[in-house]
């Protein structure tokens, strides 16, 4: 038996438990020690009149020695009971006691708090044993089960593809490894399996899934880590509402089994320009009603330069007024998206009009804008994507700081109809958006070179409480489609047939309609668990600098190792 296991019922068993020394307590020649394992803890009483040996094998005992006891479970008395403890009803009356294995001294104990984070990462097998990390991980199993359970009920094959890969452009850098049989070429880890997957739909494996490992050399935060896990699906001749619907039943299951939350079904749906239009998002958090709002045309023969020359201006409507002190802060986040100031009108409760600007503005414009007794018009003039970028932000942190939603309410939605291509500007080309296998809409499959910053893809995502947890879309099956994307990409056909030739070659060989998603169970997990940040619902994870202070890793390898693999190492201008 398990140390979480043991229940009323049990009362009168022998049971052998084992795990780490939580904690001890002595009593005076009784001990007590909180023994625990990943199920949960069960005290044992360690009585000398009982069991000599064990008592004084009692006296060595410290935090996170490993234990095996066997004694009869017996319970409580009514004034020790602890309603805390799943198992605090009953304990176990040692007979027989082993210490395991023991352990040195800790560099932090357990239920400390405020334990750097390298340190704990340094330590990260010790930090594991805390019971938060414990809960995360066996959630995010449990997860995963329901989701594979799921996957292969609705008839979709598991399918393992290749982790050395060739490098393609797809958004992030490689990680790249070098080859020893072939010097001078590199694989690459995989971002993610997307031309491998439309292979297999063009061999006629027509609904595939896999739990899959992606690599992606890109700045760490607290919602991005380099090496990320993903449930990957496609499917042939893909019927879009069936794909919904397959999600939004394996969603309302994994949040049923392991919150016991029901999921409303089917998710309400909003297209990117609307989400952008009411929550400056592309990923709302529709918890909370504090939307967007337009004073571009009301302000356009403004007084007010700044709004008579923005492209657009645009406001939240806040229902409270602010201190100076307040909205000065509220400016310091608007700045760090872009802003070059946060203009501000605020009614208060007597109805008199507070703002630098307000001197500017004509009655037709203050009656447009129109703020209530006890409201705060926060304003952002810019860029139609300027605006987004600051009030969208500006909108989550008064979300947060004014208690809008509630913290345990889920809210998911689809955003559908994502722009094809943006801009680079670095560049000077266009990029693809989501990635460049993606299928314009209908309505732009003719026409999407013609007027590309307007064209649509056939692409959605799945958002949770402002959380992208997942996007897909449908393919480009068709070989001239996808030429015609690449050369929009401004890729050479030498460098179409050096990157992507095989997947030109099959596309030309029968290629069905395809399309699919891929969930970020990392991020699904963080949801889940409700933690702000990927590390604490990952085993082994690297810290920001993307170094894993427990191995070293990443470490120089030899000298012979590198001429092995042909490779020689510049050492960077400053270092010795």
């Amino acid at each position: 038996m398990m140390c979480g296991e043991p229940r009323a019922e049990d009362v009168g068993r022998t049971l052998t438990l084992a795990g780490w020394a939580a904690r001890r307590r002595d009593h005076g020649g009784l001990v007590f020690v909180d023994l625990r394992d990943r199920t949960g803890v069960t005290q044992l009483v360690i009585n000398p009149e009982r069991s000599p040996q064990a008592a004084e094998l009692a006296g060595e005992i410290r935090n996170e020695f490993v234990l095996q006891a066997r004694g009869e479970l017996v319970a409580r008395s009514p004034e020790t009971v602890n309603p805390r403890m799943e198992t605090g009803e009953v304990e176990l009356a040692v007979d027989t006691l082993q210490i395991v294995s023991r352990s040195t001294p800790l560099p932090f104990q357990l239920d400390e708090e405020n334990v750097d984070e390298t340190l704990r990462l340094r330590y990260r097998w010790l930090d594991l044993r805390r019971s938060k990390l414990q809960r995360n991980l066996q959630l995010r199993a449990r997860m995963v089960g329901i989701i594979r359970r799921h996957m292969e009920g609705a008839g979709f094959l598991d399918i393992q593809t290749p982790l050395l890969y060739k490098s393609t452009p797809e958004g992030a850098r490689d990680f790249v490894v070098p080859s020893r049989l072939h010097k001078g070429t590199f694989f690459a880890l995989p971002q993610s399996p997307q031309l491998l997957k439309q292979l297999l739909m063009i061999a006629g494996f027509d609904r595939y899934y896999q739990i899959a490992i992606c690599f992606r050399d890109e700045d760490l935060r607290a919602d991005r880590v380099q090496e990320i896990t993903q449930l990957d699906v496609e499917m042939a001749f893909p019927d879009r509402e069936l794909l919904f619907r397959l999600m939004e039943e394996m969603f309302a299951e994994i949040w049923r089994e392991c919150l016991g939350v029901e999921i409303e079904t089917p998710w309400p749906r909003m297209t990117f320009a609307e989400a952008d239009r009411r929550f400056g998002s592309d990923k709302p958090d529709t918890r909370f009603a504090l939307e967007l709002e337009d004073a571009t045309e009301a302000t356009r023969a403004s007084a007010f330069g700044v709004f008579a020359q923005a492209e657009a201006v645009r406001f939240l409507r806040v229902p409270r007024t602010f201190s100076r002190t307040e909205l000065g802060a509220l400016e310091e986040i608007a700045k760090e998206r872009g802003a070059k100031g946060l203009a501000y009108l605020i009614r208060d409760e007597s109805e008199e009009l507070r703002s630098p600007i307000a001197k500017f503005l004509s009655e037709d414009e203050l009656t447009a804008l129109g703020p209530a007794p006890g409201e705060t018009l926060l304003f952002a003039a810019d860029t139609w994507e300027g605006t987004s970028r600051v009030l969208g932000h500006l909108r989550l942190h008064l979300g947060r700081e004014l208690g809008l939603f509630d913290d345990d309410a889920f809210t998911f939605l689809w955003v559908t109809d994502f722009p094809m291509f943006g801009w680079d500007e670095e560049e000077g080309r266009w990029g693809a958006i989501h990635h460049p296998f993606t299928r314009p809409t209908d309505e732009w499959r003719d026409r999407f070179d013609e007027d590309p910053g307007h064209a649509l893809a056939y692409a959605y995502d799945i958002i949770v409480n402002g959380n992208e947890l997942g996007g897909g879309s449908f393919r480009i099956h068709e070989p001239d489609i996808q030429a015609r994307v690449f050369d929009l990409l401004a890729l050479s056909p030498e460098q179409q047939r050096s990157q992507f030739g095989f997947l030109l070659d099959a596309l030309a060989m029968g290629a069905p309609p395809h399309g699919g998603i891929a969930l970020g169970i990392d991020r699904m997990t963080m949801v889940l668990a409700g933690e702000p940040n990927l590390r604490d619902v990952i085993a082994f994870p690297k810290n920001q600098a993307g170094l894993d202070p427990m191995s070293g890793a990443p470490s120089p390898i030899t000298q012979q190792q590198l001429d092995e693999l042909g490779l020689e190492v510049v050492a960077e201008e400053g270092s010795s």
